[in-house]
């Protein structure tokens, strides 16, 4: 299915609501996909070290395993994808790459290179809590950018915290370096998502300080 339609980033953010019923008959071209995830891959994250993984199950067989993962919601079935966002506990790993790959672009000098590598490795090692809540975190912010990119393409998703992680850890084989910090379902929607309110922004903002 090609879509045509075009969101504004503001139309998409007004636009996107989570859906959980999904058409089973709608796929998402490959190239599309991969375009929205490359969307989302370019969210912000800490010192650049690009904590997320996207573990995209579109195989009919495994969407049924996760099932009951998922307390028996449909939606992981009918969706044409159910996405596992994974949260890096080691992306303080990939700083050499980042930086090296930076450097030899021009992008960084030698100086900045070597000082942002070594931030990383001593908040990494200085901070037990570090991995995982920046891991959580990062992570968070693709999940996000990969909802409006798909709902600017005109695909509906719905992000998830309603599963048991031990037992989809252990069904998909989830290496111990990464982190399952949601689980997120991108589709068409069969039955539009039910309208929702939001708090003003009185209630909302606090100026300056409590």
């Amino acid at each position: 299915m090609q879509t045509d339609q075009k969101l504004t980033a503001e139309q998409a953010m007004e636009a996107r609501h989570s859906v959980r019923k999904y058409d089973p008959n709608v796929a998402i071209p490959q190239g599309e996909l991969n375009e929205i995830l490359r969307l989302a891959a370019s969210a912000p994250s800490s010192w650049n070290l690009q904590h997320w993984r996207f573990l995209v199950v579109t195989d009919p067989a495994i969407k049924q395993k996760l099932l009951p993962i998922a307390y028996n919601q449909q939606q992981v079935v009918d969706a044409y994808a159910t996405i596992i966002i994974l949260g890096d506990l080691e992306a303080d790993k990939a700083a050499t790459v980042v930086y090296d790959q930076a450097l030899a672009k021009g992008l960084v000098p030698q100086q900045v290179r070597d000082t942002m590598i070594s931030q990383v490795e001593n908040a990494y090692k200085n901070n037990p809590e570090m991995a995982r809540d920046e891991a959580i975190r990062n992570s968070s912010y693709a999940a996000m950018q990969l909802m409006l990119a798909a709902k600017a393409k005109g695909y509906d998703t719905c992000p998830m915290g309603g599963y048991d992680k031990a037992k989809l850890i252990e069904a998909l084989n989830i290496p111990s370096r990464y982190i399952p910090s949601l689980m997120l379902t991108i589709g068409k929607a069969a039955v539009q998502a039910h309208p929702t309110d939001r708090l003003g922004l009185d209630q909302l903002v606090i100026e300056n300080s409590f």
